[in-house]
């Protein structure tokens, strides 16, 4: 009988251990939240950054509950196609991923990226606390001011209210389509050119 409560003792001490170091991780853990385009695209780039855990697509900045794919490409939501990005700030700062954020598509189109076209391609900023929303504005300011792009940038910077991730299919859609004629057209030189800029910064 005392075998058998020590034994439990332990397997609750162990139990308890693990969640409180679960818990410490994840205090650790960062969150950005991007709209810039088609999500299929954004996924596939910041999921391969160091220090990047988890790139989550939804949908976010708009006033209907629980929206689907389908009412968001209707444009009627308000939401724009967005990423959810889990991170850990002592291996990637906020603000590089911004870097990579501007640097992987258009800001200065207002509502469209390439083809696509429509308020839920916007190129928008949620920020999560002051600091994002700072380190967005002075980004901003600091590309207008080198003259990184002709046209005035049209990044929405706005506070994150709520999101709502994917549909099941929409998960990982790079890795599991890669044959897929979008990915192989669209997605690819995104890539491509990505890598080639931010190659030491990848897993």
């Amino acid at each position: 009988m005392k075998i058998k409560v020590i034994f439990v003792f332990i397997f609750l001490s162990m139990n308890l251990f693990a969640q409180k170091n679960k818990k410490s991780m994840d205090n650790k853990l960062s969150i950005a939240t991007f709209g810039n385009g088609c999500f299929w695209c954004t996924e596939a780039i910041f999921q391969q950054l160091r220090g990047v855990e988890k790139v989550m697509p939804g949908y976010t900045g708009g006033s209907i509950k629980n929206p689907s794919y389908k009412e968001v490409c209707a444009g009627t939501t308000g939401h724009a196609e967005a990423i959810q990005i889990t991170f850990d700030a002592d291996v990637i700062s906020y603000r590089e991923l911004l870097d990579v954020f501007f640097y992987t598509h258009d800001p200065t189109t207002l509502n469209r990226q390439g083809a696509d076209v429509g308020t839920q391609y916007r190129s928008a900023i949620f920020y999560h606390d002051t600091s994002q929303k700072n380190d967005a504005e002075l980004m901003i300011t600091q590309l207008e001011a080198e003259g990184v792009y002709v046209d005035k940038i049209v990044t929405e910077i706005t506070p994150f209210e709520i999101y709502y991730d994917a549909e099941d299919y929409h998960m990982n859609y790079y890795n599991n389509n890669k044959n897929q004629g979008y990915c192989s057209a669209v997605i690819n030189p995104k890539l491509d050119k990505f890598i080639k800029k931010y190659g030491s910064k990848l897993k």
